[in-house]
């Protein structure tokens, strides 16, 4: 039998990818300015200031923007393998319960009770029971209120 195909995990990044590109690219422009303004030789002047400023800026822009992509892309990751473990545990919980030879190996699934049963048993609203689970006196068989 030829394996199944698995979904892919969600994968975050294509918006995410396209701003840390983008700042890249205005970093870059901002350094290639600063390079060329700093190379012609003038006196500092307000466009190296701003050059300078625009070139940190956008830097520090794609790297925070690029750090947050890769704590993104790695929780997702994790996410998926968290998930795909736990359809596992789940899946060989049923397998499990379904192949055992005697019931002390495997706990039971739960099962809703029959008809039978939910008749036979008295009903005990929660707010009459005691806080170790006994039965109050109201329900012992007498009336306390005489």
């Amino acid at each position: 039998m030829a394996d199944p195909v698995l979904p892919v995990p969600h994968r975050p990044g294509a918006v995410s990818m396209f701003f840390v590109a983008k700042a890249g690219v205005f970093a870059l422009g901002f350094w290639i300015w600063l390079l060329v303004l700093v190379l012609t030789g003038d006196d500092a002047t307000g466009a190296h200031v701003l050059a300078a400023t625009g070139a940190i800026t956008t830097t520090l822009v794609g790297v925070v923007l690029g750090i947050r992509l890769a704590l993104q892309h790695s929780a997702a990751v994790r996410h998926a393998e968290l998930k795909r473990l736990l359809v596992d545990i789940s899946w060989n919980a049923f397998a499990a319960a379904g192949n055992a030879e005697t019931s002390g190996k495997v706990v039971p699934f739960p099962t809703a009770p029959s008809e039978d049963e939910r008749s036979s048993r008295d009903r005990i609203s929660v707010f009459d029971r005691a806080p170790g689970g006994e039965r109050s006196g109201r329900d012992r068989g007498g009336d306390r209120r005489r």
